[in-house]
């Protein structure tokens, strides 16, 4: 069985860019999915410019309320790609930030550069948990 879930503000975000319905989280099979998740303001579900720190900081926010709202935990991630514009010091920046939600053991992981994005951040990550 397929369960698509709706978490707020981001599913409202994605319908207004996507022009439809787009599910942030997808649970299949005793697995959770997550769409790619940019830096959602969470008072206002839109992308704001922000220091590379806090844009990490958002995603992986996202990702635990996410990851949540399917049944699961930060704790239960297996999976994470995180895609990020190419600047050499956001390597390190997203790493500190990153050991603070995954102090101890943390699923496996590929750091991809990309050209750019349609809006205005510099990281973005998907995930795979279990419930």
């Amino acid at each position: 069985m397929i369960k698509r879930l709706r978490v707020e503000p981001i599913s409202n975000y994605l319908e207004r860019r996507r022009k439809g319905p787009i599910y942030p989280v997808i649970v299949a099979n005793g697995f959770v999915y997550l769409s790619g998740l940019p830096p959602f303001d969470p008072e206002t579900g839109d992308v704001k410019p922000a220091p590379f720190e806090r844009q990490a900081e958002l995603v992986l926010d996202q990702m635990k309320l996410c990851l949540e709202a399917a049944g699961s935990s930060l704790a239960q991630v297996v999976k994470c790609n995180v895609y990020c514009t190419p600047d050499p010091s956001h390597f390190d920046k997203f790493n500190a930030v990153y050991a603070r939600y995954f102090p101890t053991e943390s699923p496996a992981r590929i750091f991809l550069h990309v050209p750019s994005w349609p809006g205005p951040f510099d990281v973005e990550v998907d995930a795979v948990a279990v419930i």
